[in-house]
C-alpha cells in the first residue's frame, strides 16, 4: 500500500510537494479552499537553489516561459545612472543553474501539469479537491473540513500559507509569536512590454530589461530602505515591478489608492521611472511583517512547509525558493518508505531543513549589505559548532544559491547508515 498523503493548500509549496511525493510513489490528495486552482500575483526570481529542485522534478522552464537573468544592475533611482553591475551569466557554472524570473501563474501551471498528468509509466495522478476549506487538523493525520467531513491519511502536509489553519495543530498560541511590523511596505505591478514599446518616453527601455534585473536605489535615503526592482517574465512579454519603502501603515491597499501612495513615495525618482508608474494598473501594496522562526514544524503525522512553516520578508528573494526546497526534499524522503518509518522521516526532514531555512528567514529581514545586523540571532541556527553563517552579501548569495538540496539529503542519509 502506498503512503497516503493529504496536502492542505495548492500554492507553490503545496504543488511542489505534491509532484515530489507523487514521484516517490505516494497517494496524494490536495485540499484547496479556493473553488478554482491557480496562482495570483506577479513574478518572482527563480534562483539556482530552487531551479535545481524544479529541474530534478522534470519541470519545463520553456513551458513556464521563464527569462534567464544575465545581469544585476544597481541604478540611481534619482538620476537613472548605473552605479554598478553584477554579471549573472556564469550562474550555471558557479551554482549549477541560471538565475531566472518566472510569473507565478506560469510556475503554478507547470507544477499543476506535473502533479496531474497521466501517462504510461507514471504514478497515480494527484487528486485535487477544490472548494475544500479545512477547519481543523489533528496530529493523527486527520483533517476536518468546514462541512464537517473528516479525512485521514498517513501524513498531512500543511502548505496553507501565512494564515495557516494547519499551523494551529502543530504550534501553541505562545509558540506563534505575534509578528512585528518592519516599518516597511511593498508594492507590485505588471506592465506589458508592448505598452512600453508604444510609449515615446520608454520605447528605448522596453527591450533592454529582458535579461536584466534592475534595482533602482534611493541614493538620498541613508537610514531606511527604498528601492524598486524591475525584471521581465513570460519570455520578455511582461515586465514585473516590485518596490519597498518606509511605512508604518498596517492595512493592504490596491488599485488607485495603492498607485497614488506609490507615486507619492517615489515622487523624487527619475521621470522615466515615474512614467513607468503612471502606466501601472492593478497596483497592490501591503505592509511587511517580521516573523521569528517557529520552534518546530512537526507534530505527530503533520508537517508544515512554505509560508505555513517560515514566513519571510522579500529581502534576498528566497521565500518561494524555500517552499520549493521543502516540497522537493519532503518527497525524496518518502521514496519507498513504510508507514512505521514516517515519524523518523519527518524528524529527518526537520533536521535537514530547519537551520538552513531559519538562517534565511532571519536574513530576509535585512537588505543586502546589512547581514551583520542579525549575526547574533543567526548563530543559533548554524549547522553545528563549526557551521558558518553568512555575514556579507557575497556570503549570503553563495549560501542561498549554491545549496544543493538533494546532495545534502544524500549526505545526511548516508551518514545514518
Amino acid at each position: 500500500m502506498p503512503i497516503r498523503v493529504i496536502i492542505v493548500g495548492a500554492g507553490i509549496g503545496g504543488l511542489t510537494a505534491a509532484v515530489s511525493l507523487r514521484q516517490a510513489g505516494c497517494e496524494v490528495t490536495i485540499f484547496e479552499k479556493s473553488s478554482f486552482v491557480g496562482e495570483i500575483g506577479a513574478a518572482l526570481g527563480l534562483t539556482p537553489n530552487g531551479g535545481r529542485v524544479l529541474e530534478h522534478l522534470g519541470f519545463s522552464f520553456q513551458k513556464a516561459r521563464t527569462c534567464t537573468l544575465k545581469t544585476w544592475a544597481t541604478i540611481d533611482g534619482l538620476t537613472y545612472n548605473t552605479l554598478n553591475q553584477l554579471d549573472l551569466s556564469n550562474a550555471q557554472r558557479a551554482f549549477g543553474a541560471p538565475v531566472r524570473a518566472v510569473h507565478r501563474v506560469d510556475l503554478h501551471t507547470e507544477l499543476l501539469r506535473l502533479a496531474t498528468m497521466s501517462g504510461e509509466g507514471l504514478s497515480q495522478p494527484v487528486t485535487l479537491k477544490l472548494g475544500s476549506q479545512v477547519a481543523e487538523a489533528h496530529s493523527d493525520g486527520t483533517i476536518v473540513l468546514q462541512d464537517g467531513s473528516r479525512h485521514t491519511a498517513d501524513l498531512v502536509v500543511g502548505a496553507d500559507g501565512l494564515r495557516s489553519v494547519i499551523r494551529d495543530a502543530v504550534l501553541s498560541e505562545d509558540d506563534q509569536a505575534k509578528p512585528v511590523h518592519s516599518g516597511q511596505a511593498a508594492f507590485r505591478f505588471l506592465v506589458d512590454t508592448s505598452t512600453l514599446r508604444s510609449d515615446p518616453a520608454l520605447a528605448s527601455l522596453a527591450d533592454g530589461n529582458t535579461d536584466q534585473l534592475s534595482l533602482f536605489a534611493d541614493t538620498s535615503e541613508t537610514v531606511q530602505e527604498r528601492h524598486v526592482i524591475w525584471y521581465g517574465c513570460r519570455d520578455g512579454e511582461v515586465q514585473n515591478f516590485v518596490g519597498i519603502h518606509p511605512s508604518q501603515e498596517g492595512g493592504n491597499q490596491e488599485g488607485d489608492e495603492a498607485k497614488a501612495a506609490m507615486m507619492a513615495e517615489f515622487s523624487h525618482y527619475d521621470k522615466k521611472i515615474l512614467r513607468l508608474f503612471e502606466l501601472a494598473e492593478n497596483v497592490k501594496r501591503w505592509p511587511l511583517y517580521i516573523h521569528d522562526p517557529y520552534p518546530t514544524w512537526v507534530k505527530g503525522r503533520i508537517v508544515l512547509i512554505g509560508d505555513a512553516a517560515h514566513p519571510m520578508l522579500p529581502f534576498g528573494g528566497q521565500g518561494a525558493m524555500m517552499a520549493i526546497e521543502d516540497g522537493g526534499i519532503l518527497g525524496s524522503l518518502f521514496t519507498n518508505v513504510l508507514p512505521d518509518q514516517i515519524d523518523a522521516r519527518l524528524s529527518k526532514f526537520q533536521q535537514l531543513r530547519k537551520n538552513r531555512v531559519s538562517r534565511i528567514q532571519l536574513l530576509s529581514s535585512v537588505r543586502a549589505g546589512r547581514e551583520n545586523e542579525v549575526d547574533a540571532r543567526i548563530s543559533q541556527y548554524a549547522d553545528g559548532p563549526t557551521g558558518s553563517i553568512p555575514t556579507t552579501h557575497k556570503e549570503r548569495t553563495i549560501h542561498d544559491y549554491s545549496y544543493d538540496a538533494y546532495a545534502d539529503l544524500e549526505k545526511s542519509l548516508a551518514s545514518d547508515e
